[in-house]
């Protein structure tokens, strides 16, 4: 590893810790530094501990970690279809997974029966892959890039529309916090998401990491890889298994959130200047945990106590990277 490389991930360990301490650190409530570091390191008891450990920090590690799930499957994604502009929300796989995470709510709600979160994210799964695999029927059909992404956001817009639809008709008290849940949030959040979330989001890191090497033979071109010895098809299929599921977990706990899988991992192909997997697939997820504890900070505090959407948070600083994707794809040719 280059030393540049060294540098760049201790900054992003450096931001990492800093974008915890602000998240814990700032909210409605009025809690002083001192108090704050007290609580983390001595325990306690009373209102100030309640919010600090039972609110902050799930909510704080939930946004960490999400987020880093989302910038990997946006990077996996980038890695399939060969191009930078693909993501999960772009091409309608997080619309997808809340589509069927809202209908089972809603069911689960009106029939009374107890939602545990590995049903909730086997749904978001489900609805995933059905967006995806409507995606790849897609990619045979139409030539070029744009076209792939413009039906992408089609298949978005057509489920975020029926989710709308059965929201608007789901008035139950049972179900009251699925209208933050569908613009993005990462409010609510407990220790036990934080287990589940960690149970699913950690196998599928470790899982993208080991494929780093055939990753990077496939990145050279799918000849060079299979010359390499590299099983594409099953790469392929691993590839599109690991972006969904870690997709389905952020959508299943969050809502959609929009943007950070294409933003994060081109702001990190810059930083580190190399196309090398082993390095970016920890990278992006470390830039996308700070991008949404960040913007999870200025969501809850900027309008305090009015709470804005993870996803109106994370659209003001992600559309603009993407936007200059595209106009410097247009004048040198994008390549991913």
């Amino acid at each position: 590893m280059k030393r540049g490389h060294v540098f760049a991930f201790i900054a992003l360990a450096v931001l990492t810790v800093l974008a915890l301490c602000l998240n814990l650190g700032f909210g409605s409530a009025d809690i002083s530094v001192s108090e704050t570091v007290g609580i983390l390191l001595r325990g306690g008891s009373g209102t100030a501990y309640d919010i600090i450990t039972k609110i902050r920090v799930p909510r704080a590690l939930s946004a960490l970690i999400l987020g880093g799930a989302l910038a990997l499957a946006g990077y996996l994604l980038q890695m399939f279809f060969r191009n930078p502009i693909a993501g999960p929300f772009v091409l309608g796989v997080s619309s997808g997974a809340k589509l069927t995470a809202a209908l089972v709510m809603i069911g689960a709600a009106a029939s009374r029966v107890p939602l545990s979160s590995a049903a909730m994210v086997g749904a978001a799964f489900i609805g995933s892959m059905a967006s995806l695999a409507f995606v790849l029927l897609i990619s045979r059909r139409v030539r070029g890039m744009s076209m792939l992404v413009v039906c992408g956001v089609m298949i978005g817009y057509i489920c975020t529309a029926v989710t709308d639809f059965v929201i608007t008709f789901a008035q139950d008290s049972d179900i009251a916090n699925l209208h933050s849940w569908s613009v993005g949030s990462f409010s609510g959040m407990t220790t036990e998401n934080v287990i589940v979330i960690l149970a699913v989001t950690v196998p599928a890191l470790v899982g993208s990491f080991l494929l780093s090497k055939p990753l990077g033979a496939y990145g050279l071109g799918e000849e060079y890889a299979v010359s390499m010895g590299v099983n594409v098809r099953l790469l392929r299929t691993a590839l599109i298994f690991l972006s969904g599921l870690l997709a389905a977990c952020v959508t299943a706990f969050a809502g959609p959130v929009s943007f950070v899988g294409i933003a994060v991992p081109h702001i990190i192909r810059r930083v580190f200047r190399t196309s090398k997997p082993i390095i970016l697939i920890p990278a992006c997820f470390l830039g996308g945990g700070i991008f949404c504890m960040l913007c999870d900070m200025l969501a809850r505090t900027v309008f305090a106590p009015t709470e804005l959407g993870i996803s109106t948070v994370t659209a003001i600083f992600g559309a603009p990277v993407v936007i200059l994707m595209m106009i410097r794809g247009k004048r040198g040719g994008m390549n991913g």
